[in-house]
């Protein structure tokens, strides 16, 4: 029997763990390829190239944790409640779990050094990297220099974590010892708290991108992809009859001064903005050309109705995510604990589409963990669309420009920042939108009532007799916060999340402004035309070098 239940705990993790090792290959490759697509061909840089691909692996290898942790806590169990008999020892169960949190620990200090150390020492060396490119010592002191201040706000917010009381401490009448244990047991979860409290910092910042980035793209990527865009044939007769026009008022200032007078100083800088207008229809027409005869334009053209389907379904994922996350939140708002909780919800009031999705998955592994991965890489690339339209901005301040073979070192590494911040939010957004899957998986419970008592009749007396045998009965029920502590095992990234409510409470209403951000980027959307085929190629502040990498 021990050997039988040894196997099978043998074979359930192998299977949990095999899954996330081929999720792990397909994460490093699709991260190969994603950064060098977008990486300036003229200006690549090997050391920023690397930082990119490792960050944004580590970004989706996390997430990829997340059902790994799911399926472990929800194998423990058969469908009717009971342990399996390899789980039933509490020390089994926690060693499972264990594998899984330092798994968390590793991958969450990986991220906070990526963050505050590596990734921005990397910035700061190519900011400071002249043209000469010879005092390479100075650029690494002022790199380190701007880095110290990156390292100071992290050990700020580790100790921030290790000192912050996570329960209330004891009152004046506690005796000495009392308070000495309170400190002693507080300190003794310093480690924990203060990973945890720095890393939903970070995911604090993430909110903000997802908010920014994530609703907007959510709503132009499906939306661009049916609308398709302009004719290539119509956009190169329209840029010809654009540079003719220019060129013929070019000509008409330049006749003012063929008898030698000067030009005014109005004429002369309406011929500097007509030569420069010209000079970006003339690299719009090169870029059309070229366009016209690429491959890619003419598969795209062919795969016009497999866009239009895609579109659609992005919509409507788009709009089931909306539907989940208001659902969530509304019931958070009607049933939750309140705000110094968290809002905390104790079991699920209202029915969520996507929870209950994804509960029907779980049972058929590894159905749902691709829904997860799906769902992590749909953020992904809705991130990326938003980003690609709307460019880095510091509030006002565009700061960099996302195009494909054209993104600068600097701004890689920026775009990979902003996407690991966005995908360590991801496990929050999951969370919200499937409650009750990320904190229990399916797991059940027995819930033991007591049997109605039998009443016994004499004449005109009665008596209440207890029914025979067993005097309580089971009854299996989904778990949920309100279910007994050793029924049911929480799983580690309901923990990581949650250990701090006041994220929480930020959390929630983040994910209004969410919906908010996103049902005005569809309005914004729906409004625009269709974009050109060369959208963000050509631009006026673009230098003529640029054509090269082309």
């Amino acid at each position: 029997m021990k050997m039988a239940s040894s196997n099978a705990l043998l074979t359930e993790s192998v299977l949990g763990w095999s899954i996330f090792a081929i999720v792990l290959l397909v994460i490093l490759a699709f991260c190969w390829v994603y950064i060098r697509k977008y990486q300036s061909r003229r200006e690549s840089e090997v050391v920023s190239t690397i930082t990119a691909i490792c960050a944004l692996a580590v970004a989706l290898i996390t997430s990829a944790l997340l059902p790994v942790d799911i399926f472990l806590v929800s194998f423990m169990k058969f469908p009717n409640g009971t342990y399996k008999d390899w789980a039933a020892n509490n020390e089994t169960r926690g060693q499972i779990e264990d594998t899984v949190l330092y798994g968390y620990y590793t991958l969450y200090s990986i991220i906070l050094f990526c963050v505050f150390l590596w990734i921005p020492f990397v910035y700061f060396y190519y900011e400071e990297k002249d043209d000469d490119n010879t005092n390479k010592c100075a650029q690494v002191k002022n790199a380190l220099k701007y880095t110290i201040g990156f390292v100071i706000v992290c050990a700020a917010l580790l100790l921030i974590g290790a000192f912050v009381p996570l329960r209330p401490p004891p009152n004046q009448n506690a005796t000495q010892w009392d308070k000495m244990e309170y400190m002693v047991e507080e300190f003794g979860n310093n480690g924990l708290a203060a990973l945890s409290f720095s890393i939903s910092s970070l995911t604090l910042i993430g909110m903000l991108a997802v908010i920014t980035y994530t609703a907007y793209g959510m709503s132009v990527l499906p939306l661009n992809l049916i609308k398709g865009t302009r004719s290539i044939v119509y956009e190169r007769l329209e840029n010809t009859e654009d540079i003719e026009d220019i060129e013929q008022q070019i000509e008409k200032l330049k006749s003012k001064c063929e008898d030698g007078r000067p030009l005014s100083t109005r004429d002369r800088r309406n011929l500097q903005d007509l030569e420069a207008k010209l000079q970006v229809l003339q690299r719009r027409s090169r870029h059309l050309e070229i366009a016209e005869h690429n491959c890619c334009t003419k598969v795209g053209s062919a795969l016009r109705p497999v866009k239009i389907l895609l579109g659609v379904f992005f919509i409507l994922v788009a709009l089931l995510f909306a539907v989940a996350l208001f659902i969530s939140n509304l019931d958070k708002a009607l049933h939750s604990a309140g705000v110094s909780s968290g809002f905390v919800v104790f079991g699920t009031n209202l029915t969520n589409p996507l929870n209950e999705l994804l509960l029907a998955l779980q049972p058929v592994f590894p159905l749902d963990y691709i829904l997860i991965s799906v769902i992590t890489m749909y953020f992904v690339f809705t991130s990326m669309a938003g980003i690609r339209n709307m460019g880095i901005w510091f509030f006002w301040v565009r700061l960099y420009k996302i195009r494909p073979k054209r993104t600068r070192p600097q701004a890689l590494l920026f775009l990979c920042m902003i996407l690991l911040l966005i995908v360590l939010h991801t496990s929050y957004m999951i969370y919200s939108l499937a409650p009750q899957y990320v904190m229990y998986g399916s797991q059940k419970y027995l819930l033991q009532t007591p049997l109605p008592t039998l009443v016994q009749s004499f004449g005109n007396e009665s008596t209440a007799a207890p029914s025979p045998g067993n005097h309580t009965t089971a009854t299996t029920k989904i778990c949920d916060a309100a279910a007994p502590e050793d029924q049911c095992t929480v799983t580690r990234t309901y923990l990581f999340l949650h250990k701090f409510w006041f994220f929480s409470t930020v959390y929630y209403f983040g994910n209004w402004a969410f919906i908010g951000v996103f049902l005005i980027g569809l309005i914004v959307s729906c409004c625009k035309g269709k974009k050109s085929v060369i959208e963000g190629e050509v631009e006026a502040d673009d230098s003529d070098v640029s054509d090269d990498e082309y």
